[in-house]
């Protein structure tokens, strides 16, 4: 009987949030290392088709470097990265595209269909929803060209609102299209941002392979709930560095535009979106223009 009233206690403690969240955009960046391990996949699924279910309107952006490393590997083409973003001529495009729409993209539909969900695949192709131009890279006052790298200039978010705010998830390839035509590879962190920004949602979440923001390098305790004035000290103070900074900023960007609240969320741990939605601590990091309670019992 205990074991069945904790289970009580926790339904209880998620119903505020259910609440304050009902009816409004989840913007999820999936991503890392619950792409690859077969049982966080399944749990990622099955957290995004309950938020679905509860009256949330997800969305989903993925990205896919292994698949596109794998399928370059098996056609003799090397791969080359610089500042973290993929060097990216014609025919890693070409491969990029294939692999991150034609296959990423329709495994997680289909992952999302078989959980329950009402799953429906795009790219920024489709509908223009994402159009970009050349992301132009410079290094110490060089400019360097990484080929078909794209730099987000207008998220027609039109078909999104459409679709997700009826009984569908979208689920989103990070492909842009310029205004020739030609597609471009886009770092999902970003994208998932703007769209997030340009559906004026009340969460992004990025799904990674680490805790969140430690408290200093060597410390193993996560610092939960953090500002934007917070996270520039941080990354001044290089507390925060390396791979963690596009992503906060990405966070920040996002905060600047209306979005309400962003995560950072250790992909590796089973049900983690639902965690760190639903319990008043969270297990990530939670970056906000200000702490501002949803309600009382919450933990910043």
């Amino acid at each position: 009987m205990e074991a069945l009233i904790k289970k009580a206690e926790i339904l209880i403690e998620a119903l505020p949030y259910i609440q304050k969240l009902y009816g409004k955009t989840v913007v999820i960046k999936y991503g890392g290392n619950a792409m690859i391990n077969n049982e966080l996949k399944n749990s990622v699924m099955e957290d995004i088709t309950l938020l679905k279910y509860i009256g949330m309107n997800p969305v989903v952006v993925h990205g896919g470097g292994p698949d596109i490393n794998k399928t370059l590997e098996k056609l003799d083409i090397k791969s080359e990265f610089v500042n973290g973003l993929r060097v990216t001529d014609i025919s890693t495009m070409e491969v990029a595209q294939m692999v991150l729409v034609g296959k990423t993209n329709k495994e997680i539909v289909s992952l999302l269909n078989q959980k329950g969900g009402k799953a429906i695949g795009f790219s920024g192709i489709d509908g223009n929803l994402i159009e970009c131009e050349q992301y132009k890279l410079t290094i110490d006052g060089v400019e360097k060209d990484i080929g078909y790298v794209g730099k987000i200039i207008k998220i027609n978010s039109k078909l999104l609102e459409y679709v997700g705010k009826d009984e569908y998830i979208p689920v989103v390839a990070p492909i842009g299209v310029g205004k020739d035509g030609q597609s471009y590879n886009i770092n999902a962190d970003t994208v998932a941002a703007e769209i997030a920004a340009a559906l004026g949602a009340e969460k992004l979440m990025l799904l990674t392979d680490v805790e969140g923001v430690k408290m200093s390098k060597d410390s193993p305790d996560i610092l939960h709930a953090l500002t934007s004035n917070e996270v520039h000290r941080l990354i001044e103070e290089k507390v925060i560095n390396g791979g963690m900074i596009p992503k906060v900023l990405s966070c920040l960007d996002a905060l600047d535009k209306g979005v309400g609240r962003t995560h950072i969320i250790d992909g590796r741990i089973p049900h983690c979106i639902l965690l760190e939605i639903f319990t008043n601590k969270g297990i990530g990091t939670m970056i906000m223009k200000e702490k501002v309670l949803y309600y009382s019992a919450e933990q910043l």
